[in-house]
């Protein structure tokens, strides 16, 4: 596989935009991942830091040692770590801007789980959605956004499965229309942000949509 995008590095970690369908970690039928991209990339070991689903593209944290995976994962506990996606959602969540607010987790053992939204255009029922995680659980947006009526676009785990089997037949949109678009990362302290344009397979999913792409 080719060298996964590195959009920063130093002495401790390298921030890199992890492509659509590249697991982070290895696993039971998964012949390839991000780490062992970056190790074999580096040259050294590599540790992440923070989940990102398999499915979504996008900007994640990785460390070169264990002490600074260990220090950076504190920042992510501790919510120092700010993290935006975008999202192609079937449907136009209402209001157009709020907080969702759901529980997150397995049966008996949910936390609350909340995410800041707001649309940023629409079109043909569809929308294209900015989010910032105020929680971090897992498949968070994935489960708010479905849980709002508004699920997210090609989502094979959460989304409805008629709307997406249509919207592969009749648009060729198959990835998962979510993105880890930018980080604001504590370095040397201070917060540095870090952001990616929209990647390919969303801008096509838009266009096809007739709905407006930001700059």
């Amino acid at each position: 596989m080719k060298d996964v995008p590195i959009i920063y590095e130093d002495d401790e970690l390298v921030i890199v935009n992890k492509p659509c369908g590249l697991a982070v970690q290895g696993g039971a039928g998964i012949s390839v991942c991000l780490i062992d991209v970056l190790e074999k990339q580096l040259g050294a070991k590599a540790y992440p830091v923070h989940r990102l689903d398999r499915d979504t593209a996008g900007l994640i944290i990785v460390a070169k040692s264990s002490k600074a995976a260990a220090d950076l994962s504190d920042l992510v506990s501790g919510r120092a770590l700010e993290k935006e996606y975008n999202a192609v959602c079937f449907g136009l969540p209402s209001p157009s801007s709020g907080v969702l607010k759901t529980d997150a987790g397995k049966a008996g053992r949910e936390k609350p789980a909340e995410t800041r939204y707001r649309v940023a255009s629409s079109a043909n029922g569809c929308a294209l959605v900015s989010l910032t995680l105020i929680t971090g659980r897992m498949h968070q947006i994935r489960m708010q956004l479905a849980s709002a009526g508004t699920p997210i676009i090609a989502d094979d785990k959460y989304g409805d499965f008629g709307k997406n089997r249509l919207i592969r037949s009749e648009r060729g949109v198959r990835k998962l229309q979510l993105v880890s678009r930018s980080l604001g990362v504590p370095i040397q302290g201070k917060i540095c942000r870090f952001e990616i344009p929209l990647p390919d397979h969303m801008l096509s999913c838009l266009e096809s949509l007739g709905i407006h792409a930001p700059a």
